[in-house]
């Protein structure tokens, strides 16, 4: 298990919400992918095929991540969330990660955190499952 946060914008993110460019966050596609600790996820790596040190396909891991479902909630203060926890079961090996990245279906990342506090790679073994755990009061909020 993993309780993902906190989550950091990238850059082109930041510059989105700045310039009004559309980023539906309660509408768009999603999907969650784990990388690991030699990738290089940071601030200024904005599209998901400019990344690289994904966890490897297999294992239980499939290259790309997985699907995920973001709400938003509230007027002054916009909260948001993942309905669920998102995982990933271990079989025929262990999968070891570091980073958990958020990023809309067409390639623009929108976020990304450590797996663990204090960063470390999180590694679960064959047959156990690698949870994803939003922070309880979202992803992030818009204040």
């Amino acid at each position: 298990m993993a309780i993902a946060g906190p989550w950091t914008f990238t850059n082109g993110i930041r510059t989105s919400i700045l310039k009004s460019d559309v980023v539906v966050l309660d509408g768009d596609s999603f999907n969650i992918a784990l990388f690991t600790q030699a990738s290089n996820v940071g601030p200024s790596i904005n599209n998901y095929a400019a990344l690289t040190g994904e966890v490897a396909n297999g294992n239980g891991y499939t290259t790309g991540g997985k699907a995920i479902t973001l709400t938003g909630s509230g007027t002054t203060a916009v909260s948001v969330t993942s309905s669920a926890p998102t995982t990933w079961t271990a079989a025929g090996g262990s999968i070891t990660a570091y980073y958990a990245v958020i990023y809309k279906a067409g390639g623009e990342v929108l976020c990304y955190c450590t797996l663990a506090n204090p960063a470390a790679n999180v590694t679960v073994t064959d047959g156990n499952t690698l949870s994803v755990i939003m922070n309880s009061s979202g992803i992030f909020v818009l204040s």
